[in-house]
Protein backbone atom coordinates (compact mmCIF):
# COMPACT_ATOMS: atom_id res chain seq x y z
CA UNK A 1 0.00 0.00 0.00
CA UNK A 2 1.62 3.56 -0.69
CA UNK A 3 1.65 5.99 1.94
CA UNK A 4 -1.26 8.74 2.10
CA UNK A 5 -0.61 11.89 1.68
CA UNK A 6 -2.45 15.23 1.74
CA UNK A 7 -2.83 17.36 -1.24
CA UNK A 8 -4.21 20.52 -2.04
CA UNK A 9 -6.80 20.24 -4.86
CA UNK A 10 -8.02 23.34 -4.87
CA UNK A 11 -7.66 27.12 -3.29
CA UNK A 12 -9.74 30.15 -3.16
CA UNK A 13 -9.60 33.46 -1.67
CA UNK A 14 -11.79 36.40 -0.55
CA UNK A 15 -11.09 40.68 -0.13
CA UNK A 16 -13.62 43.02 0.76
CA UNK A 17 -13.84 45.52 -2.27
CA UNK A 18 -13.02 48.58 -0.04
CA UNK A 19 -9.19 50.23 -1.10
CA UNK A 20 -7.44 51.97 1.99
CA UNK A 21 -4.45 53.40 0.18
CA UNK A 22 -1.33 55.05 1.58
CA UNK A 23 -2.71 58.20 0.28
CA UNK A 24 -5.66 57.33 3.09
CA UNK A 25 -3.18 56.88 5.39
CA UNK A 26 -1.60 59.98 5.20
CA UNK A 27 -4.63 61.60 5.99
CA UNK A 28 -4.65 59.68 9.69
CA UNK A 29 -1.43 59.38 10.66
CA UNK A 30 1.74 61.19 9.99
CA UNK A 31 3.05 58.99 7.63
CA UNK A 32 3.80 59.14 3.34
CA UNK A 33 3.32 56.79 0.42
CA UNK A 34 7.26 57.26 0.03
CA UNK A 35 7.93 55.99 3.61
CA UNK A 36 5.18 52.93 3.69
CA UNK A 37 6.33 51.60 0.12
CA UNK A 38 10.10 51.86 0.85
CA UNK A 39 9.82 49.99 4.55
CA UNK A 40 7.34 47.38 3.36
CA UNK A 41 6.34 47.30 -0.06
CA UNK A 42 2.89 47.89 0.56
CA UNK A 43 0.61 50.26 -1.54
CA UNK A 44 -3.16 49.15 -0.33
CA UNK A 45 -4.59 46.95 1.45
CA UNK A 46 -8.65 46.23 1.77
CA UNK A 47 -10.47 46.92 4.68
CA UNK A 48 -13.76 45.22 6.11
CA UNK A 49 -15.89 48.55 7.23
CA UNK A 50 -19.26 47.08 7.59
CA UNK A 51 -21.16 47.46 11.31
CA UNK A 52 -21.58 43.52 12.46
CA UNK A 53 -19.24 41.78 10.42
CA UNK A 54 -16.28 39.36 11.19
CA UNK A 55 -14.27 37.20 9.89
CA UNK A 56 -16.58 34.52 9.43
CA UNK A 57 -17.66 37.08 6.42
CA UNK A 58 -14.39 36.78 4.98
CA UNK A 59 -13.71 33.15 5.20
CA UNK A 60 -16.95 32.29 3.72
CA UNK A 61 -16.95 33.75 0.48
CA UNK A 62 -13.85 31.58 0.66
CA UNK A 63 -14.89 28.82 1.01
CA UNK A 64 -17.98 28.85 -1.00
CA UNK A 65 -16.32 29.53 -3.92
CA UNK A 66 -13.98 26.57 -3.38
CA UNK A 67 -16.30 23.97 -2.77
CA UNK A 68 -18.33 25.33 -5.97
CA UNK A 69 -15.22 25.13 -8.50
CA UNK A 70 -14.03 21.65 -6.47
CA UNK A 71 -17.44 20.39 -6.95
CA UNK A 72 -17.30 19.49 -3.26
CA UNK A 73 -20.50 18.76 -1.28
CA UNK A 74 -20.55 20.52 2.26
CA UNK A 75 -21.70 17.48 3.61
CA UNK A 76 -18.49 15.82 3.05
CA UNK A 77 -16.09 17.96 4.91
CA UNK A 78 -15.17 15.87 7.57
CA UNK A 79 -12.90 18.44 9.69
CA UNK A 80 -12.97 22.40 9.44
CA UNK A 81 -9.37 24.12 10.67
CA UNK A 82 -9.69 28.19 10.59
CA UNK A 83 -6.50 29.99 11.34
CA UNK A 84 -7.65 33.18 12.70
CA UNK A 85 -5.62 36.28 15.00
CA UNK A 86 -9.21 37.91 15.18
CA UNK A 87 -12.10 35.39 15.46
CA UNK A 88 -15.90 36.51 15.67
CA UNK A 89 -15.83 35.49 18.96
CA UNK A 90 -14.02 34.41 21.91
CA UNK A 91 -16.12 31.48 21.69
CA UNK A 92 -17.41 29.71 20.01
CA UNK A 93 -15.07 29.05 17.44
CA UNK A 94 -14.94 30.70 13.82
CA UNK A 95 -14.62 26.99 12.44
CA UNK A 96 -18.27 26.37 13.99
CA UNK A 97 -19.97 29.37 11.99
CA UNK A 98 -18.37 28.86 8.84
CA UNK A 99 -19.64 25.10 8.90
CA UNK A 100 -22.73 25.96 9.69
CA UNK A 101 -23.11 29.30 6.98
CA UNK A 102 -21.87 26.18 4.17
CA UNK A 103 -23.81 23.51 5.36
CA UNK A 104 -20.96 21.09 6.66
CA UNK A 105 -23.07 19.23 8.68
CA UNK A 106 -21.60 16.39 9.14
CA UNK A 107 -17.61 17.46 10.27
CA UNK A 108 -16.34 19.03 13.28
CA UNK A 109 -14.03 22.35 13.42
CA UNK A 110 -12.05 24.46 15.65
CA UNK A 111 -9.83 27.55 15.46
CA UNK A 112 -6.18 27.55 15.76
CA UNK A 113 -4.70 30.86 17.22
CA UNK A 114 -0.87 30.89 15.94
CA UNK A 115 -0.59 34.34 14.90
CA UNK A 116 0.58 34.83 11.68
CA UNK A 117 1.90 31.54 11.24
CA UNK A 118 -1.42 29.84 11.72
CA UNK A 119 -2.36 28.92 8.27
CA UNK A 120 1.00 27.22 7.92
CA UNK A 121 0.34 25.63 10.91
CA UNK A 122 -3.63 24.73 10.78
CA UNK A 123 -2.29 23.64 6.80
CA UNK A 124 0.11 20.65 8.72
CA UNK A 125 -2.15 20.00 11.13
CA UNK A 126 -4.87 19.63 8.61
CA UNK A 127 -2.67 17.03 6.34
CA UNK A 128 -2.19 14.38 9.89
CA UNK A 129 -5.69 14.06 9.77
CA UNK A 130 -5.52 12.79 5.90
CA UNK A 131 -2.41 11.26 6.09
CA UNK A 132 -4.13 9.01 9.10
CA UNK A 133 -6.34 7.73 6.55
CA UNK A 134 -9.52 8.17 8.83
CA UNK A 135 -10.85 11.44 7.02
CA UNK A 136 -10.76 12.02 3.30
CA UNK A 137 -12.12 16.24 2.89
CA UNK A 138 -10.40 18.50 5.31
CA UNK A 139 -10.90 22.22 4.84
CA UNK A 140 -8.20 24.82 5.60
CA UNK A 141 -9.04 28.08 6.25
CA UNK A 142 -6.73 31.28 6.94
CA UNK A 143 -8.72 34.41 7.56
CA UNK A 144 -8.48 37.89 9.02
CA UNK A 145 -10.07 41.09 9.92
CA UNK A 146 -7.21 43.18 11.07
CA UNK A 147 -8.64 45.99 10.87
CA UNK A 148 -10.43 45.29 14.05
CA UNK A 149 -7.67 44.99 16.34
CA UNK A 150 -5.32 47.79 14.64
CA UNK A 151 -4.76 51.36 15.98
CA UNK A 152 -5.05 53.85 12.95
CA UNK A 153 -3.18 56.64 15.18
CA UNK A 154 -0.31 54.12 15.57
CA UNK A 155 1.75 54.65 12.51
CA UNK A 156 3.80 51.95 13.31
CA UNK A 157 1.35 48.84 12.73
CA UNK A 158 -2.10 50.72 10.92
CA UNK A 159 -0.07 50.71 7.63
CA UNK A 160 1.14 47.03 7.72
CA UNK A 161 -2.46 45.14 8.01
CA UNK A 162 -5.40 44.62 5.86
CA UNK A 163 -8.31 42.21 5.80
CA UNK A 164 -8.61 38.56 3.92
CA UNK A 165 -9.03 35.42 3.90
CA UNK A 166 -8.50 32.29 1.72
CA UNK A 167 -8.86 28.53 2.17
CA UNK A 168 -7.74 25.10 0.66
CA UNK A 169 -9.23 21.52 0.28
CA UNK A 170 -7.22 18.55 1.64
CA UNK A 171 -7.51 15.08 0.14
CA UNK A 172 -5.42 12.10 -0.34
CA UNK A 173 -2.95 11.49 -2.40
CA UNK A 174 -1.01 8.39 -3.21
CA UNK A 175 1.05 9.51 -5.79
CA UNK A 176 3.44 12.12 -3.46
CA UNK A 177 1.63 15.51 -4.12
CA UNK A 178 0.68 17.35 -1.28
CA UNK A 179 2.82 17.80 1.90
CA UNK A 180 5.89 16.32 1.97
CA UNK A 181 8.18 17.84 4.48
CA UNK A 182 8.07 20.35 7.59
CA UNK A 183 9.36 22.61 10.65
CA UNK A 184 7.41 24.29 13.02
CA UNK A 185 8.84 26.23 15.99
CA UNK A 186 7.90 28.11 18.73
CA UNK A 187 9.51 31.08 21.43
CA UNK A 188 7.61 32.61 23.75
CA UNK A 189 10.38 35.02 25.20
CA UNK A 190 9.19 36.77 21.76
CA UNK A 191 5.54 37.60 23.55
CA UNK A 192 7.22 40.78 24.66
CA UNK A 193 7.61 42.39 21.24
CA UNK A 194 4.32 41.61 19.67
CA UNK A 195 0.99 41.07 21.33
CA UNK A 196 -2.36 42.21 21.87
CA UNK A 197 -1.65 43.26 26.18
CA UNK A 198 -5.66 43.08 27.18
CA UNK A 199 -8.60 40.98 26.40
CA UNK A 200 -7.31 37.56 27.40
CA UNK A 201 -7.24 36.06 31.22
CA UNK A 202 -4.48 37.50 32.22
CA UNK A 203 -5.31 41.29 31.44
CA UNK A 204 -9.53 41.12 30.85
CA UNK A 205 -11.32 43.70 29.56
CA UNK A 206 -11.96 46.82 31.60
CA UNK A 207 -12.45 50.71 31.51
CA UNK A 208 -8.50 51.21 32.09
CA UNK A 209 -7.55 48.55 29.42
CA UNK A 210 -9.76 50.39 26.98
CA UNK A 211 -8.49 53.45 28.04
CA UNK A 212 -5.02 52.26 27.30
CA UNK A 213 -6.15 51.04 24.23
CA UNK A 214 -4.17 48.16 25.04
CA UNK A 215 -7.06 46.06 22.68
CA UNK A 216 -4.96 46.53 19.55
CA UNK A 217 -1.56 45.50 18.04
CA UNK A 218 1.51 45.98 20.17
CA UNK A 219 4.39 45.98 18.21
CA UNK A 220 8.52 46.37 18.57
CA UNK A 221 9.43 46.85 14.78
CA UNK A 222 12.89 46.36 14.84
CA UNK A 223 13.22 43.30 17.36
CA UNK A 224 10.50 41.54 15.25
CA UNK A 225 11.80 42.37 12.09
CA UNK A 226 15.40 40.50 13.24
CA UNK A 227 13.58 37.37 14.61
CA UNK A 228 11.45 37.37 11.57
CA UNK A 229 14.43 37.74 9.09
CA UNK A 230 16.64 35.38 10.52
CA UNK A 231 13.96 32.00 11.47
CA UNK A 232 11.42 32.43 8.50
CA UNK A 233 14.72 32.31 6.49
CA UNK A 234 16.32 29.15 8.26
CA UNK A 235 13.20 27.56 8.64
CA UNK A 236 12.49 27.02 4.62
CA UNK A 237 16.35 26.51 4.05
CA UNK A 238 15.75 23.53 6.38
CA UNK A 239 12.74 22.08 4.41
CA UNK A 240 14.78 22.76 1.26
CA UNK A 241 17.69 20.94 2.45
CA UNK A 242 15.99 18.22 4.21
CA UNK A 243 13.55 18.11 0.73
CA UNK A 244 17.11 17.60 -0.94
CA UNK A 245 15.63 20.51 -3.49
CA UNK A 246 17.95 22.84 -5.32
CA UNK A 247 17.17 26.29 -6.11
CA UNK A 248 16.12 25.28 -9.73
CA UNK A 249 14.09 22.55 -8.55
CA UNK A 250 11.39 25.25 -6.68
CA UNK A 251 8.85 26.17 -9.04
CA UNK A 252 7.62 28.75 -5.73
CA UNK A 253 8.36 30.31 -2.71
CA UNK A 254 4.85 31.30 -0.70
CA UNK A 255 6.16 33.72 1.77
CA UNK A 256 3.91 35.14 4.62
CA UNK A 257 3.61 38.42 3.32
CA UNK A 258 4.62 40.46 6.72
CA UNK A 259 7.34 42.75 4.94
CA UNK A 260 9.03 42.78 1.77
CA UNK A 261 12.22 43.04 3.17
CA UNK A 262 11.68 39.70 5.09
CA UNK A 263 10.59 37.97 2.05
CA UNK A 264 13.29 39.45 -0.08
CA UNK A 265 15.88 37.41 2.88
CA UNK A 266 13.77 34.55 2.91
CA UNK A 267 14.21 34.24 -0.98
CA UNK A 268 17.89 34.99 -1.23
CA UNK A 269 18.11 32.49 1.87
CA UNK A 270 17.03 29.40 -0.43
CA UNK A 271 18.60 31.05 -3.31
CA UNK A 272 16.21 31.96 -5.61
CA UNK A 273 15.19 34.95 -6.82
CA UNK A 274 12.22 37.27 -6.95
CA UNK A 275 11.04 36.14 -10.02
CA UNK A 276 9.68 32.51 -8.11
CA UNK A 277 8.15 34.17 -5.43
CA UNK A 278 4.53 34.87 -4.78
CA UNK A 279 4.27 38.80 -3.66
CA UNK A 280 0.81 40.64 -3.14
CA UNK A 281 1.91 42.52 -0.25
CA UNK A 282 1.87 45.42 -2.87
CA UNK A 283 -2.19 45.12 -2.87
CA UNK A 284 -3.42 43.88 0.14
CA UNK A 285 -0.90 44.24 2.86
CA UNK A 286 0.01 41.92 5.73
CA UNK A 287 -3.81 39.94 6.23
CA UNK A 288 -2.37 37.71 8.59
CA UNK A 289 -3.47 34.23 8.13
CA UNK A 290 -4.87 35.40 5.05
CA UNK A 291 -1.76 35.93 3.15
CA UNK A 292 -0.35 32.45 2.12
CA UNK A 293 -3.74 31.09 0.91
CA UNK A 294 -4.40 34.50 -0.81
CA UNK A 295 -0.73 34.35 -3.00
CA UNK A 296 -2.05 30.22 -3.85
CA UNK A 297 -5.41 31.38 -5.01
CA UNK A 298 -4.14 34.41 -7.10
CA UNK A 299 -0.76 32.50 -8.25
CA UNK A 300 -2.99 29.64 -9.08
CA UNK A 301 -3.24 29.75 -12.82
CA UNK A 302 0.44 29.68 -12.95
CA UNK A 303 1.04 26.34 -10.50
CA UNK A 304 1.75 23.10 -12.49
CA UNK A 305 1.03 19.62 -11.59
CA UNK A 306 4.29 18.47 -9.63
CA UNK A 307 5.31 21.90 -8.79
CA UNK A 308 7.60 22.33 -5.73
CA UNK A 309 6.47 24.82 -3.41
CA UNK A 310 7.98 26.10 -0.55
CA UNK A 311 5.32 27.64 1.64
CA UNK A 312 7.02 29.99 5.12
CA UNK A 313 5.66 32.23 7.44
CA UNK A 314 6.40 34.19 10.92
CA UNK A 315 3.88 35.10 13.73
CA UNK A 316 3.94 36.86 16.89
CA UNK A 317 4.59 35.52 20.15
CA UNK A 318 6.97 34.17 18.20
CA UNK A 319 6.07 31.23 15.83
CA UNK A 320 7.48 30.39 12.55
CA UNK A 321 7.86 27.20 10.03
CA UNK A 322 8.20 26.07 6.62
CA UNK A 323 6.70 23.11 4.77
CA UNK A 324 7.59 21.53 1.57
CA UNK A 325 4.63 21.07 -1.18
CA UNK A 326 4.12 18.96 -4.05
CA UNK A 327 1.29 20.70 -6.10
CA UNK A 328 -1.46 18.24 -7.06
CA UNK A 329 -3.68 19.96 -10.41
CA UNK A 330 -2.94 22.41 -13.34
CA UNK A 331 -3.83 25.38 -11.75
CA UNK A 332 -4.78 26.80 -15.12
CA UNK A 333 -7.58 23.91 -15.66
CA UNK A 334 -9.81 25.77 -12.60
CA UNK A 335 -8.17 29.49 -11.67
CA UNK A 336 -11.13 31.98 -11.07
Amino acid sequence: MRKITAAITGVSGYVPDEILSNADLEKLVDTNDEWITSRTGIKERRILRKEGTGTSDLAIPAVKKLLKKTGCDPKEIDVIICATTSPDYVFPATANLIAHEIGAINSFGYDISAACSGFLFSLITGAQFIESGRFKKVLVIGADKMSSIVNYEDRTTCIIFGDGGGAVLLEPSEEGYGLNDFQMRTDGSGAAYLKMEAGGSRNPSSHETINKRQHFVFQEGAVVFKFAVTNMAEAAATVVERSNLKPEDIAWLVPHQANKRIVEATANRVGIGMDKVMLNIQHFGNTTNGTIPLCLWEYEHKLKKGDNLILAAFGGGFTWGAAHIKWAYNGSDYAE
